[in-house]
């Protein structure tokens, strides 16, 4: 039987990205293995998501924005995804599929996915049923294939973490060193399993049902080269680059720490619940604002660390993402798991800096006083 792609999630995000690159990259004539979502969270009630993913007829996504100064409105219709599962009800199938058919691994398990209770290494490896985190789930599935003699592998996980695939590796192998695994098999991990180290780049606004999203044009899958590195397709929107941390700085610390700025600005003001990006940014306080923040705070801070240019065309770039006309952005959708993200996003940016940014430091103030 062919090889899969297993992906872990099923968010819009990457129903607009990595699927949809596979999907273009496959109608280009390359061999690309079909993509196998997984819902790690058992929320029942994206049963409806899971179910459509086996729709043979693929999903839309609709690309909406600005390219090269030209409006953009085109549909592609997705079909590398072949079906969902779940690992609350067909944890067996995924082990299996893991350990047999599985040739590349996709996550986007949000920004809490990497939350691991240690206490449950206690358990074991055993797959007899599912752990509870995603990294506990991804030890017991490379153990299972340890133990059936499984080849090299490569995951590629997509979370929103700085440096995502060092830090994932390092919760896997301290979970298995936790439970007990066989110094043969922590071994096989590091030599055999590839950790990628990405960052992803892409708005993606609104979901559509069952399944499919609205994205804006612009896309980028920074991935670090390593040895023993695979990718399971080309694309125009992937980019291998030896160093990806300037990349992730400018995602990070620009996009998403403007997104956390606007998202705390309409929760701490009470701004309409269906407000968007693009509106807040059209009452002249809030524009004032933030234009503020990147021109005093965000991009001294990138100065500092020899990156202004690359800063101050990032933040150019993002002000016209922000804009898109065509995007209807909630500041409900990003203002989920809010101190997370400000612990992600702003305070490791003036860690890294290490620049006074006194709007950056009160907005973490704030949020330490509520929690």
């Amino acid at each position: 039987m062919r090889d899969v792609i297993l992906q872990f999630g099923t968010s819009r995000f990457l129903q607009a990205h990595a699927d949809l690159f596979l999907h273009e990259a496959r109608e280009a004539g390359q061999d690309v293995p079909n993509v196998v979502v997984v819902q790690t969270s058992g929320d029942a009630s994206r049963a409806g998501r899971l179910a459509a993913f086996a729709d043979p007829n693929g999903y839309p996504v609709i690309i909406r924005g600005l390219e090269e100064g030209q409006p953009v409105d085109r549909t592609v219709t997705v079909k590398s995804v072949e079906r969902g599962l779940s690992t609350a009800r067909d944890w067996a199938e995924i082990v299996a599929l893991f350990v047999e058919r599985t040739a590349f691994v996709l996550s986007n398990t949000a920004d809490a996915g990497y939350d691991v209770d240690m206490s449950e290494a206690a358990k074991g490896l055993g797959v007899d049923e599912p752990l509870t985190s995603f990294p506990a789930k991804l030890a017991q599935l490379l153990h299972a294939r340890y133990l059936a003699g499984g080849r090299p592998l490569t995951i590629l996980p997509c979370e929103l973490v700085n440096r995502n695939g060092p830090v994932l590796k390092g919760l896997v192998r301290t979970f298995t060193i936790e439970a007990g695994a066989a110094q043969d098999f922590v071994e096989w991990l590091d030599a055999n399993i590839v950790f990628a180290n990405t960052l992803v780049d892409r708005i993606v606004s609104q979901a559509l049902e069952p399944v499919g999203a609205v994205a804006e044009p612009y896309a980028l899958w920074a991935i670090e080269n390593q040895p023993g590195l695979t990718l399971p397709c080309r694309h125009p929107a992937i980019a291998v680059a030896e160093d990806i941390e300037p990349f992730e700085r400018l995602k990070l610390h620009i996009l998403n720490l403007g997104h956390t700025v606007l998202a705390d600005i309409w929760l701490t003001e009470g701004r309409p619940k269906d407000e968007t990006v693009r509106t807040i940014l059209t009452d002249p306080s809030v524009r004032s604002r933030i234009d503020a923040v990147y021109r005093d705070e965000v991009v001294p801070g990138f100065a500092a660390m020899g990156m202004e240019r690359e800063a101050r065309d990032y933040v150019e770039t993002t002000l016209a993402r922000f804009f898109n006309p065509y995007l209807e952005h909630r500041l409900s959708d990003i203002a989920g798991n809010h101190a997370l993200k400000i612990e992600r996003r702003i305070a490791a940016f003036l860690e890294w800096c290490g620049r006074p940014a006194p709007t950056l430091q009160a907005i973490i103030a704030q949020t330490q006083r509520t929690l």
